[in-house]
Parts: structure tokens; C-alpha cells; sequence
């Protein structure tokens, strides 16, 4: 399938350089590659740069709350579980207000993928400290640096029961669309962190290229959840690639499915009855 089909009329008006660039062709090809037609996708975002992202990509989209794009997320493959269901958010929107999301997500296994273009920074609003800044970083808001350690996502998503936890680089288009069509295809809930720098208020691009490598030139076995959790806390060097991928544990839809828990009319709101419907539908009204 041709990329062309997921341009949109809206131009991108990220900074010149920015790695959200990289991270949109990432996904766009990504797509194309499944040959997933845009009327099949559904994109979430919250609040920051990254989260303009569903103007800039020809699928169905939704801009919302500041750390929300989970929940909108959960809601849309529930009610349509054909769609392919990305979130779409930055450090601060995800790693900070609506980290408890990614937590309970992650932890249901709902089949939708968060993609988190971590840029270490409060981008948007100018340069103020994030969940994901380093030690003793110089920012708006610790001008003299940072006196408390970054969160580790990919830790703590292992930590919680995540089923696929992946980190890219949007400088490497190829290799991270490889890993977003990995998530996509995963059954359940996929963590891929981006690293994308912001060349306006923290430029890492040369820090990122002399630390990173890939997990597949070490030979890493992603299906050993205590081997993931150690490279996920290397800080000396910066491994790329997919951490850890679990298929046996079935998604949130799937249990219900089968029975597990409370019966739900999990194909969709179409099956559900018209009573089911109205009560469903007061939701969101």
C-alpha cells in the first residue's frame, strides 16, 4: 500500500528537525506496510507537540485532554475491536498526568498501542522538566539542574505485567517503523517509547547516536521478561528494539470473550441490544 494514502491536508508545523518527523513516517509506514486502510485506524492524542499528530496523518483521530488519549483509546477498540488503535502522546502528557492510564492499560492488556514520543522535555510549553528528564538537567524550571532521577517507563510498564515493551529512534524511519508494525500486530497492549528529540529546548540527537544500539546485535531474547528488565535499566548505553513480547497471555477483550468476569457485548456497540445501546450511548452524551 502507498504511503500517499495516509497524507494529510494539514501540513506538520513542528520545529525544522524535530524527531516527531521521523516518528510520523515511521508510522505511516508502518501502516502502509500492513496494508491497513486509513477508514480501519483510529489515532488518540492528548496535549504537546507530539499530540498534533492525528491532524498530520490521513485516519481517524482524536485531540483531546491533557493525559487522555488512553482512555478514548480503550473506548474506541471496545466498541469497534476491528479498528487499529494507536495512542499517540509525549513524556509529559503520558509518563506524567496520565501515567496511571498507561499503568492500568498496560495492565489489562487492552489491545491498543501507546506510542510515546519521549523527548525528556516540556516541549510545548517551553522548556520545563519532565517525568523523563535526566539527573541534573538544566531546564525552565530547575535552572541550576535537576535534583531528582527520571522516571523508567519501560521498568516500570515490565514491572506491572506489559506484554510489549519496545523502545525506537525516530532518526532510525526503518528500523522504528519495523518495531511500531511489531506492536501492531502484538495481541494486546504495546508500549513502543520513542526516543525523538526537540531541538528547541534539548537537543540530544548526538547524545542518543553515540549511546544507542540494538537489542538484536546482542542477540537479546525478548521472551525472557528478566533479561528485558535488565537492559531496560542501562544507562551507560542506550538499547533499541523490542524488550519483551509476551503472545500467551490473552488481551482485555479476549477474556471477556471467553467469559471472564461480567458478560459484554464486546463486538461492539452494533450487537449490542437497544437497550445496551442507549445505556451506552448515555456515556458519552
Amino acid at each position: 500500500m502507498n504511503t500517499k494514502l495516509f497524507e494529510s491536508d494539514t501540513r506538520a508545523d513542528w520545529c525544522p528537525g524535530c524527531g516527531d518527523f521521523g516518528a510520523l513516517s515511521a508510522v505511516k509506514n508502518a501502516l502502509a506496510s500492513l496494508d491497513i486502510e486509513p477508514h480501519n485506524v483510529v489515532i488518540s492524542s492528548g496535549i504537546g507537540c507530539s499530540s498534533n499528530f492525528p491532524g498530520y496523518i490521513r485516519t481517524y483521530g482524536h485531540h483531546g485532554l491533557h493525559g487522555r488519549p488512553l482512555p478514548v483509546a480503550v473506548g474506541s477498540k471496545m466498541a469497534n475491536p476491528n479498528l487499529t488503535v494507536l495512542a499517540v502522546a509525549g513524556d509529559g502528557d503520558e509518563y506524567g498526568i496520565g501515567f496511571n492510564h498507561v499503568v492500568h492499560t498496560a495492565r489489562r492488556n487492552h489491545d491498543v498501542k501507546l506510542l510515546v514520543l519521549n523527548n525528556e522535555i516540556y516541549g510545548l510549553t517551553t522548556g520545563q522538566l519532565s517525568p523523563t528528564s535526566t539527573y541534573g538537567q538544566r531546564t525552565k524550571t530547575t535552572p541550576y539542574g535537576s535534583s531528582i532521577y527520571p522516571l523508567n517507563p519501560l521498568s516500570t510498564l515490565l514491572g506491572i505485567g506489559a506484554t510489549f515493551v519496545a523502545r525506537g529512534f525516530s532518526g532510525k524511519v526503518k528500523e522504528l517503523s519495523e518495531i511500531i508494525q511489531a506492536a501492531i500486530k502484538h495481541r494486546g497492549f504495546a508500549l513502543v517509547d520513542i526516543l525523538s528529540p526537540c531541538v528547541t529546548w534539548h537537543d540530544i540527537y548526538d547524545q542518543v547516536r553515540s549511546k544507542m544500539y540494538t537489542l538484536e546485535s546482542v542477540g537479546h531474547d525478548s521472551s525472557d521478561l528478566h533479561a528485558a528488565l535488565d537492559r531496560s535499566k542501562e544507562t551507560d548505553r542506550i538499547p533499541l528494539g523490542i524488550f519483551y513480547q509476551n503472545e500467551d497471555n490473552p488481551s482485555f477483550d479476549e477474556l471477556l470473550r471467553k467469559g471472564v468476569g461480567k458478560q459484554y457485548p464486546v463486538d461492539g456497540i452494533r450487537h449490542m441490544t437497544a437497550e445496551e445501546q442507549k445505556v451506552a450511548l448515555s456515556i458519552f452524551s
